[in-house]
């Protein structure tokens, strides 16, 4: 009867494991890589577009660490998007 359980669950198992893969077999790193390199300077989105580094969000005296559109001050202060502290841009 235990062997039968075996027997029963393996393939049950094995298809279930099949059925969860989404196909995708390329490794974390490249993912990434591919998602959130800097192509010449600019960020890339997940869709493949280029963002524009060119706004508030990267060339305030203060930038959120998130980047997010349309934050940036010349003061210290907390991003109005996210709620996150401002810090100080280094470049």
């Amino acid at each position: 009867m235990k062997m039968l359980r075996i027997l029963l669950f393996l393939p049950v198992f094995t298809l279930f494991m099949v059925a969860c893969n989404n196909g995708d077999n390329s490794t974390h790193d490249e993912h990434t890589e591919m998602h959130d390199g800097d192509h010449e300077g600019h960020k890339v989105n997940q869709d493949g577009s280029i963002k524009d580094k060119t706004g508030p969000e990267y060339t305030s005296d203060y930038i959120c660490p998130m980047h997010c559109e349309g934050s940036g001050s010349d003061e210290p202060g907390k991003c109005p998007v996210c709620g996150m502290d401002y810090v100080k841009n280094e470049n």
